[in-house]
């Protein structure tokens, strides 16, 4: 289901309800008060003049400003973990229409090593999040041997920081762009889809930061991301919630930023 589709319906509908007791219903009601007649709101109106300017603030918020997502799987691990919660500024590469999705300010445009949420081009019911790698022109290559990227020719920057978490099969690093940078996993022993890919303009190319464990742009279905399809940049994790018998919530990475 379309969530925004239903709130902006939601929205109109009790928009339309409130305006048109207003300038019908409620004119009626007045004259029967002055004629000394009981007269009590009809509870559709009652209800639409009290859900109307949650769902309004909602709609703006979400469509505009922020909008909350949950991390579903390791895929950008160690820089975003399963349960976290997080947000998303919509605002950070344009304003956008809600459900038509056009672009009606512009703001700005993705660039690289930023964290985005995206619908993903084989099915835009589904949001994806990866970091963006390759910019509209570049030409990327990544070596399955290596675990390495080129950018135009130049290499990019790893540093080997140890095994992550005592666990000597995956590899700790700090990849370089330019004055920016993050952290990778690398599994020991697994070969991840590699190979050289020329982005088109309008598109960008996304990696997971689990780069071994990730479906991102190297793999069919998600391919080149077009610009249309991002929903905004991921900000902040503002909660992260496990099941007791996972070990229960990280308190520690609430608020953390998302570099």
């Amino acid at each position: 289901m379309d969530f925004a589709l239903i709130l902006v319906v939601a929205t109109l509908v009790t928009g339309l309800i409130w305006l048109f007791d207003s300038l019908v219903l409620r004119r009626s009601r007045l004259v029967d008060v002055a004629r000394g007649e009981k007269v009590t709101e009809p509870v559709l109106v009652e209800y639409a003049k009290s859900f109307f300017p949650i769902l309004l603030l909602v709609l703006v918020l979400r469509s505009f400003i922020f909008e909350p997502f949950r991390i579903p799987s390791g895929s950008m691990m160690p820089t975003l973990v399963e349960g976290d919660f997080i947000f998303v500024n919509k605002f950070a590469y344009g304003l956008r229409l809600p459900v038509i999705n056009t672009k009606v300010v512009e703001i700005g445009d993705p660039e690289r090593g930023d964290v985005v949420v995206f619908r993903l081009p084989s099915d835009p019911s589904v949001n994806y999040i990866k970091r963006v790698v390759g910019l509209p022109g570049d030409v990327v290559d990544y070596q399955q041997a290596s675990k390495r990227l080129t950018i135009n020719g130049e290499p990019i920057s790893l540093e080997q920081l140890g095994a992550y978490d005592g666990d000597p099969g995956i590899d700790l690093v700090r990849e370089k762009f330019g004055e920016g940078e993050h952290y990778l996993l690398l599994t020991r022993g697994r070969l991840s889809l590699g190979g050289t890919y020329t982005v088109p303009e309008g598109h960008y190319f996304v990696m997971g930061d689990n780069r071994d464990n990730s479906r991102d742009s190297r793999f069919q279905g998600v391919e080149y991301i077009p610009e249309d399809r991002f929903v905004g940049k991921a900000v902040r994790i503002w909660m992260n919630w496990r099941r007791p018998a996972q070990g229960g919530p990280r308190w520690s990475r609430i608020g953390m930023s998302i570099e």
